[in-house]
């Protein structure tokens, strides 16, 4: 057996693989799939040998051959023991290549530079890599491979603005003459809004390099120019990869994009790429879209370090936009390997940009997925999921799933937590979520469906434990089920859970706070297709009110519009909501003294009840239990409407006054409390039930508006005859009945007659204290 010439320690193998690696001109493709073939040698979910493995292929190096240390760096000694760089120099052709046994040091101060983009400077040392305090190294790829990387305080590796071409068929650079950022992590912002469209709608340069997020290795884009004749957008950011056993970063990397100032937009960020075994130290790693007219998305980058004990900050947020300053550049991509956690953020910099989640993987998973600090992020397809073993968390983050205005997706989010802090989730079509935990502290989860495609229906799973906090919202204009194992918690006044049709099921308790809301259907909902249809005209009960189904699932087809169904304890503090409200199988129902269940106003504005209705508009109240009263005004005679439904067993919806119009008011709706089959053993009530009739206030209103509009005139610094205040009273009425020419126009006429004196004094009071005064 042949024994190899030095112990298999690790730096032998890694010194072997790399000389291996020198051999040979691989590129960046074989990168990614020498990283795709093998077995994952990161991961902390599997069991296996935990030995980091060596650093991949690395980048091309130039045409030229490889440097030497006193004719190309103008240093004193050679790469195969140490060269030391004591003064600055500057690169001429299209770069320089790096390699030997031994040690490069780069003495305080001095800067290594080739400043044209796409330059070239590539290392491949068996010994270490040291930038003393302040040391430059700048180009347009910088790629270093070590056994040890040391960046010493004030130490730069910087390629701003220095990017070569981005890859080919990619649209990363903005077209027209409208100063839009660069894309590349997130797309770049645009000021300009094109007819019919807003800020969200546009953008500059777009994303792309996905497919790269492990691996980054991607220039990033040039911004946009407000003129044809002459180029004003910045650069794009170059590439940074820096390979060794250990990196200590107390300097900075930069491949952030170039500024490009009031008439051009910043460029997009460009990739860094780290990879160790171990990396320590405090320093910055930065991959920001420039500043512009309008920013530059950020870039990407990826940290695959074993055991991290450093504290750098890192950075990929989108540029500055100038020309609207409410609207960044998008976040570019953090990508740690170790972990397998994906980070967006954009440092508070507020925009309507998106950074793009084109196909979230499935093998491996993510473990953590973080949006935050004003992030925006959307999946645009029209079926996707995004999953992590760990927990998905939003802090002042945005994600939308599906096209805005266009409700044809559907999605799946499945993680052991989902936790949101003042942030939003939208979804144009369906969602099917499953998670152990759902926290949301001011917060919201919107799911705009779409009856014309049929995606109507969204469901919900937090099987431990569902909390909404500092009014939060859970809202869909269809139909919605909630379900857990757990408990749910809406905590206090604002927090919310609404849709055209609710159902939750199989919690162990509810607890609906003061000031809550549990609400089905909408109150006034603009999407009146999506709304449940009431059985307003026919005088039988339908079968599921008395014997609803055992299996609790969202059923549209049923009459219920909030169904409540298999939780065992229901705390009622604040308000619950709807049409036809169903409790079904709970073991307690608590209504507390500032608790409401109600169905107020839901029924039928018709229904067969409804009063009569005479061509004048006048028409008599709602009959159900008992007649509707008659409405009379003058000779005019409406009659209320009939009774109906049977006294031992109501199930009917309550009647309207008469007519079908949003201006009617309508009847009471219908609250069941268990069944025939099971009732409900223990209902405890201190608040209230209730399922009254709607009132009519038009008249209060009206009285009011013109109250405030006398005592307006009064109020102006003008002085009115009290003839003359009376006179502008007189019209406004007279205004108000040719405008509204119903029943409300004409009560509201006699109300006023009778009210006029009161009003008149109280103008008259008012115009004498102002001539006092």
């Amino acid at each position: 057996m042949l024994r190899t010439p030095c112990p298999p320690t690790f730096l032998c193998r890694f010194l072997l693989l790399l000389l291996a690696v020198a051999s040979g001109t691989p590129s960046p493709g074989d990168f990614n799939q020498g990283e795709a073939s093998g077995a994952d040698p990161y991961s902390i979910l599997m069991f296996h040998d935990y030995t980091p493995p060596p650093p991949p292929a690395l980048p091309p190096p130039p045409a030229a051959p490889s440097a030497t240390c006193a004719g190309d760096l103008r240093g004193v000694g050679d790469f195969d023991t140490r060269c030391v760089v004591p003064e600055s120099v500057r690169l001429e052709g299209g770069g320089v290549y790096i390699s030997g046994n031994g040690n490069l040091v780069l003495r305080p101060g001095v800067a290594v530079t080739c400043d044209r983009p796409g330059c070239v400077i590539s290392s491949n040392l068996s010994g270490s890599i040291l930038l003393e305090k302040g040391a430059r190294v700048m180009a347009g790829w910088v790629s270093l491979a070590a056994a040890s990387i040391t960046l010493d305080d004030d130490a730069v590796i910087d390629t701003t603005a220095l990017a070569g071409d981005p890859p080919g068929q990619t649209s990363g650079v903005p077209t027209g003459t409208y100063g839009d950022g660069g894309g590349h992590g997130g797309r770049g912002a645009s000021c300009h809004v094109r007819k019919g469209q807003t800020l969200e709608d546009s953008w500059g340069g777009d994303f792309y390099a996905w497919a790269e997020l492990k691996t980054p290795n991607s220039y990033g884009s040039k911004g946009g120019s407000t003129s044809a004749e002459k180029d004003y957008g910045g650069g794009g950011g170059g590439v940074v990869w820096l390979f060794a056993k250990e990196i200590v970063m107390n300097g900075t990397v930069l491949a952030d994009g170039g500024d490009g100032g009031s008439k051009g937009g910043g460029g997009s960020g460009g990739s860094i790429y780290l990879k160790a075994p171990t990396m320590q130290g405090g320093g910055k790693v930065s991959a920001c879209g420039g500043n512009g007219l309008a920013g530059g998305g950020g870039g990407r980058v990826s940290i695959d370090v074993f055991s991290r004990h450093d504290d750098a900050q890192i950075f990929v947020h989108g540029g500055k936009s100038s020309g609207c300053l409410g609207n960044a550049g998008a976040a570019g991509t953090l990508y740690e390997e170790v972990p397998k956690s994906i980070t967006v953020s954009n440092n508070n910099l507020s925009t309507q940009t998106d950074t793009i989640f084109l196909e979230p993987p499935y093998e491996p998973l993510w473990t953590n997925v973080f949006l935050k600090d004003h992030a925006k992020v959307s999946l645009p397809l029209r079926w996707s999921r995004i999953q992590a073993q760990g927990q998905i968390s939003l802090s002042s983050a945005t994600i939308t799933f599906g096209l805005t205005h266009y409700p044809y997706s559907e999605f799946e989010l499945l993680a052991e937590e989902l936790l949101m802090s003042d942030s939003t989730i939208k979804v144009f079509g369906a969602l099917r979520m499953s998670v152990k935990m759902l926290l949301m502290l001011k917060s919201r989860m919107t799911i705009d469906g779409s009856q014309q495609t049929g995606i109507t229906t969204s469901l919900l799973e937090g099987s431990n434990l569902i909390v909404l906090k500092g009014a939060s919202l859970i809202q869909s204009n269809a139909n919605l089920g909630i379900h857990g194992q757990g408990a749910m918690n809406l905590s206090g006044p604002g927090d919310t859970i609404e849709a055209q049709r609710l159902t939750l099921s199989l919690f162990y308790k509810i607890r609906v706070g003061p000031g809550a809301v549990l609400r089905g259907p909408l109150i006034n909902g603009s999407n009146d297709d999506m709304a449940p249809k009431l059985n307003c005209e026919d005088e039988s009960c339908p079968i599921e009110i008395f014997y609803p189904p055992e299996d609790c699932n969202l059923n549209s087809s049923l009459s219920f519009t909030l169904q409540i169904c298999r939780v065992e304890d229901i705390d009622i503090f604040g308000l619950v909501q709807g049409t036809v409200i169903n409790f079904n199988r709970a073991r307690s129902v608590n209504v507390q003294t500032s608790g409401t269940i109600s169905a107020t106003g839901l029924g039928c504005r018709g229904g067969i009840g409804r009063g009569k209705m005479l061509s004048s508009g006048l028409s008599g109240g709602g009959g159900h239990g008992g007649k509707g009263g008659d409405g009379i005004y003058s000779s005019n005679h409406a009659k209320g409407g009939p009774e109906y439904g049977n006294a031992d067993l109501p199930c009917e919806l309550g009647s309207g006054s008469g007519n079908d119009s949003a201006s009617s008011t309508a009847g009471g709706g219908i609250i069941v409390m268990g069944s025939l089959e099971q009732s409900l053993p223990t209902l405890s009530l201190s608040g209230s039930i209730e399922a009254n009739g709607g009132n009519f206030s038009g008249v209060l209103e009206a009285m009011a508006v013109v109250e405030v509009e006398v005592v307006g005139f009064t109020s102006t610094g003008l002085t009115f005859p009290l003839e003359m205040i009376i006179f502008l009273l007189q019209l406004s009425t007279d205004q108000y009945l040719q405008e509204e020419e119903s029943v409300k126009a004409k009560v509201f006429l006699v109300t006023m007659e009778q009210s006029l004196e009161r009003i008149a004094q109280k103008v008259s009071m008012e115009h004498f204290a102002r001539n006092v005064h």
